[in-house]
C-alpha cells in the first residue's frame, strides 16, 4: 500500500534534514541528487522547511550557476539549545550547544564530598543556568546527563547507588521538575561509548567493548549497532569481576578486591609508585598524568605491568562477548595511546584463543560530556525532524 500525500512529505522532509545535519549545507541540485527525489519535489519541500524555520539560505554555491539552485541552504542552528552535564563524583561540567552541536558556552565546579545534597544541586542547577545565560539560549529544548551508577531500564531514571554522592540522583530529579526540557540521563560510561562510537575510535564499529579507565573502572557494550544495557540496567559493571591478583573478592556493596584493585586510579597510582614514576605538572587527573609520563619516557617495565592487569578483564569480556575489539578509553586509556593499547593486545593474545584488537579512545574524559551532548541533540532532532513537526512549527 503507498504512503499517503502527507506520509510521504513527512518522509521526504525529514530525509532532507538528515542530509543536512549530516553533510552541512546542500543546494537544492545537491538535495535532489542525494535524495533522488524530483526537482519538483525537492522544491516544495524546501519551501516547506524555510517556513517551519528549520532551515534557511547560508549562502551560494560557487561550483553551480546563479540562481535558485545557487542557493545553500542549511539547518537553522538556533532553533534550539542544547546542554550536556557531565556529573562526576566531586565535580560536574556542562557545554551548552546549538542544534548542530556547536558549543557555545561551556564551565565546571568542583562539589567537595562535605557538601549537603541541597546545596550540592543548587550549585549544580546554577552552573547550568548561568552557562545558558553565557550561550544566548534563553531557553533549553534538550539536556543530556552523564552519571555514574544505575540507569533504570524501565523508567529511564537514575537508581540510588550505594558509594555515591546523593546528590546526583536529587539533581537529576531537579533538572526534571524544574525546566521546560527534556532531560535525557545515561551512565556516564554508556554516554562515553557513543561518542567514541560515532565520533572516535570505535566509528567504524558496530559491534565493540569500551572500557572505561578514570577514577573508576566501567565497560559499555555495542552489539550489532546496538547499546546493551542487561536486565537491570548493569550490563558492564565489570569493576566488580573477579580476577586473579586482589588481596579478596568484591561484594554486592564494594568493589574492592574485584577488576576496579587492579585498574582504578588508585591502582594505577600505587603501581607507578612502585616503579617510581612520579606525578607530573599536567591538567590530567594523577593516574591518567602517571601513565602519559610513562609513555613519553618510555617506561615498558610499568606500561607491561599495567597492560597484565588490564588483560584480565579485557579477557574475561572478550571470552563471554567476543566482540572483536575493544576500545581503551576514559583519561587513562587516552593517556596510555597506542603504546598501551598495544601491549594488552599483546598480552591478550596469550590469554585467549579469541583474536580481539584493542584500540585507544580518542576523546579520553571529554567523551562523557561529548556522549550527553549527541544524546541531547538527537532528542531534540527526534521532536524537530518527526512527520508533522514543521507544521506543527508553522501553526505554533
Amino acid at each position: 500500500m503507498p504512503a499517503s500525500p502527507s506520509t510521504a512529505r513527512a518522509i521526504n522532509d525529514r530525509l532532507a534534514l538528515r542530509l543536512l545535519q549530516q553533510e552541512g549545507p546542500l543546494t537544492a541540485g545537491q538535495l535532489k541528487t542525494k535524495t533522488g527525489l524530483s526537482r519538483p519535489t525537492v522544491a516544495d519541500l524546501v519551501e516547506r522547511l524555510q517556513e517551519s524555520g528549520l532551515i534557511q539560505v547560508v549562502g551560494e554555491s560557487g561550483a553551480e550557476r546563479r540562481g535558485p539552485n545557487a542557493r545553500l541552504y542549511g539547518i537553522v542552528a538556533d532553533r534550539a539549545h542544547l546542554a550536556a552535564l557531565d556529573v562526576r563524583t566531586q565535580s560536574v561540567s556542562v557545554v551548552v550547544a546549538d542544534l548542530l552541536g556547536v558549543t557555545l558556552a561551556e564551565a565546571s565546579l568542583p562539589i567537595g564530598s562535605d557538601t549537603g545534597t541541597e546545596p550540592a544541586v543548587e550549585r549544580a542547577v546554577a552552573l547550568l543556568e548561568r552557562t545558558a545565560e553565557a550561550a544566548g539560549a534563553a531557553r533549553l529544548h534538550s539536556v543530556g546527563i552523564g552519571a555514574p551508577g544505575l540507569i533504570d531500564p524501565v523508567t529511564g531514571e537514575l537508581r540510588d547507588t550505594s558509594g555515591l554522592p546523593a546528590w546526583h540522583r536529587r539533581l537529576v530529579a531537579a533538572l526534571q521538575e524544574r525546566l521546560p526540557a527534556r532531560v535525557v540521563v545515561e551512565n556516564e560510561t554508556n554516554m562515553a561509548a557513543v561518542a567514541e562510537q560515532r565520533l572516535g575510535a570505535a566509528h567504524d564499529r558496530d559491534t565493540f567493548v569500551f572500557l572505561w579507565l578514570g577514577h573508576g573502572v566501567g565497560a559499555a557494550l555495542f552489539l550489532d549497532g546496538r547499546l546493551r544495557r542487561g536486565a537491570s540496567g548493569g550490563a558492564g559493571e565489570i569493576g566488580f569481576l573477579p580476577v586473579p591478583g586482589t588481596a579478596g573478592v568484591p561484594s554486592a556493596v564494594d568493589c574492592d578486591g574485584g577488576f576496579h584493585s587492579l585498574a582504578g586510579a588508585a591502582a594505577i597510582c600505587a603501581l607507578a609508585a612502585q616503579y617510581g614514576i612520579e606525578g607530573t605538572d599536567s591538567q590530567e587527573p594523577l593516574a591518567a598524568g602517571l601513565v602519559g609520563a610513562a609513555v613519553t619516557a618510555g617506561r615498558g617495565d610499568f606500561l607491561d605491568a599495567l597492560s597484565r592487569r588490564l588483560a584480565l578483564g579485557v579477557a574475561a569480556v572478550a571470552a563471554v562477548l567476543d566482540p572483536g575489539c575493544v576500545v581503551l578509553g576514559g583519561e587513562v586509556g587516552h593517556a596510555g595511546g597506542a603504546d598501551l593499547a598495544g601491549r594488552v593486545q599483546a598480552r591478550l593474545a596469550e590469554l585467549s584463543p579469541l583474536h580481539t584488537e584493542v584500540r585507544a579512545g580518542k576523546l579520553g574524559g571529554a567523551a562523557v560530556l561529548s556522549g550527553a551532548l549527541l544524546s541531547a541533540r538527537e532528542a531534540a532532532q527526534e521532536e524537530l525532524f518527526a512527520p508533522g513537526a514543521g507544521m506543527r512549527a508553522v501553526l505554533g
